[in-house]
């Protein structure tokens, strides 16, 4: 699947230029500037999209902190890769897609933009009185799921989510579904944690900061660990206290956490206590499609909402404003960011 993603140019041109746009570009850490890039063509076998919104998501934070750099990206770069948009012009190629569709796109990179050209691999038809600001949020929904189907949850089964940003609460929202013995969540932030109540946690823990671990708040109330332990957070580390909170013979499905660990992950730990740890993208490009149409489907009956967490919108000339904004673990009021490209 790695080869159908779709990664923007880095060609740029002069403010003013003829048929130029805005890009957002991360030009080193902390660092995003406005540039102009040429609106790109599509090839035959392609379609253009006009963005509309576009989230900052967690791996977006993550780069733009520079986390990400030995193994993920270089500088300059082009983030972002949740997009709601309208398809605004098709290849000869393309029978089936027509302008004026309303899509959400996965496997794009560089969506920072007023436009990008993509495969029709990488987007899917939404409705067209579906609310714009609810489509960029279903590119997480496959992953998701997955996550979901990998933990095997049953009735008697007790389920840790660490972390309960945009991810997170979307998490909650689709292991709640599954009917789980507990749904325990966890997070920084009461804001975060006032939402994951709404969306079916049955036991909710602040953490009281980054440097305390998981187990040291929950031991006491849940002292034999959790049969499955979810991460919905950014750093590698988080691995080591999604370990220590997992019961003998449970397993970690590992939706974040995907940077790279600094404390060590102990496998000896991980071989004692039987522990699996499985990824969650799907495997194949027709599981991601499945999973895709069926994220669609729970917010279109209204099971999932992904527009309750949308706290902030820049314009695309404020996303640095946005980058900083997301960037502040501390603000209480401030989950899911969107960027409004077409402003």
């Amino acid at each position: 699947m790695a080869t159908k993603m779709q990664i923007a140019d880095l060609s740029f041109v002069e403010k003013g230029h003829p048929n130029s746009q805005k890009v957002a570009v991360l030009t080193d850490p902390l660092e995003i500037d406005i540039k102009y890039a040429e609106i790109p063509e599509p090839s035959d076998e392609e379609i253009r999209i006009k963005i509309r919104y576009v989230g900052i998501c967690g791996s977006d934070v993550e780069t733009y902190r520079g986390i990400r750099k030995p193994e993920f990206m270089t500088f300059p770069a082009r983030l972002r890769h949740e997009v709601s948009g309208v398809i605004e012009k098709v290849g000869k190629n393309v029978h089936t897609l027509k302008p004026g569709m309303k899509v959400s796109c996965r496997y794009v990179w560089g969506a920072f933009a007023e436009y990008i050209v993509c495969s029709p691999f990488n987007v899917k038809v939404v409705p067209d009185d579906f609310p714009d600001e609810e489509i960029s949020s279903l590119e997480v929904l496959p992953g998701i799921l997955n996550a979901a189907e990998l933990s095997q949850i049953s009735s008697n089964t007790s389920v840790l989510v660490t972390g309960q940003g945009v991810s997170g609460l979307v998490m909650t929202q689709i292991i709640n579904l599954f009917s789980p013995k507990k749904l325990v969540v966890t997070d920084l932030k009461n804001e975060n944690l006032e939402l994951a109540k709404k969306y079916g946690a049955t036991h909710t823990y602040q953490i009281p900061n980054e440097s305390t671990t998981t187990m040291e708040v929950l031991s006491k109330d849940h002292p034999e660990g959790f049969d499955v332990v979810i991460p919905c957070l950014l750093e590698g580390d988080g691995m080591i206290d999604a370990l220590d909170a997992c019961a003998f013979g449970g397993r970690i499905v590992m939706y974040g956490c995907i940077g790279t660990c600094e404390g060590g992950f102990d496998f000896f730990k991980m071989h004692k206590k039987r522990v699996d740890i499985l990824s969650t993208e799907p495997k194949s490009d027709i599981q991601m499609r499945r999973f895709w149409e069926e994220g669609l489907q729970l917010v279109k009956d209204g099971l999932v909402n992904t527009v309750e967490m949308v706290t902030h919108r820049f314009s695309l000339s404020e996303v640095d404003q946005g980058f900083m904004l997301r960037n502040d673990a501390t603000r209480e009021s401030s989950i899911h960011v969107l960027i409004d490209c077409g402003a």
